[in-house]
């Protein structure tokens, strides 16, 4: 029964740690979004902006592989 219990709040655990690959896609589309609304107001200024859009993708993305490795460390390594 207590190892039933542990196993469980294991998985819940690495569940709610996995929402986070979920929610940086969401963080990827609001800067691409606004990248692009941002380039269609001035379309002369979008050039200098693209590496900005790149280091902000690249951020979002790495908070949802570092809550993936999280969730893979709670449910194998723990």
């Amino acid at each position: 029964m207590e190892g039933d219990i542990a196993e469980l709040g294991k998985f819940v655990g690495a569940g709610l740690a996995a929402l986070g690959s979920g929610t940086a896609a969401i963080g990827v589309g609001h800067v691409a979004g606004n990248f692009l609304s941002g380039a269609l107001r001035n379309p002369s200024a979008a050039g200098g902006q693209t590496a900005t859009l790149f280091i902000g993708i690249a951020f979002a993305e790495a908070l949802g592989i570092f809550s993936f490795l999280v969730a893979l460390l709670l449910m194998f390594a723990v």
